[in-house]
């Protein structure tokens, strides 16, 4: 599970670096989004495979994954920008831009993939 983290994380600071992610608008929020939400379900996956289960074990696992991400995602940003706004010169992550940006996508990767372990953990507790 740690090399899907080194991979999601290292993949987001891929696309913020090629400029792919737009800092103006709303289409940087919604590529940073994308992004989050299609790493959640490798960690689904990845247990389904790595566990061996069944057509709805695969099917649930991906669904708690996403939800997890769903839940995590918005509290991990919440919680990555106050942690970081002493460090930030300007109103906005994206207009600070620079190292605090980098560390700001990499913490919500984290905490995001956090919350789909999480989800995934609470399904197996009931299994």
């Amino acid at each position: 599970m740690q090399y899907i983290a080194l991979i999601a994380v290292i993949g987001i600071l891929l696309l913020h670096s090629t400029g792919a992610i737009p800092l103006k608008g709303v289409g940087g929020a919604m590529t940073i989004g994308l992004a989050l939400l299609v790493a959640a379900p490798a960690v689904g996956i990845h247990e389904a495979w790595t566990k061996k289960r069944g057509v709805l074990g695969w099917i649930v696992n991906v669904v708690a994954s996403l939800v997890g991400a769903f839940l995590f995602a918005p509290l991990g940003g919440m919680v990555i920008v106050m942690i970081l706004s002493p460090f930030m010169d300007r109103p906005s992550l994206a207009a600070t831009g620079g190292l605090v940006m980098y560390a700001a996508l990499a913490g919500m990767m984290l905490v995001t993939l956090l919350g789909a372990w999480g989800a995934l953990w609470v399904v197996n507790r009931w299994r």
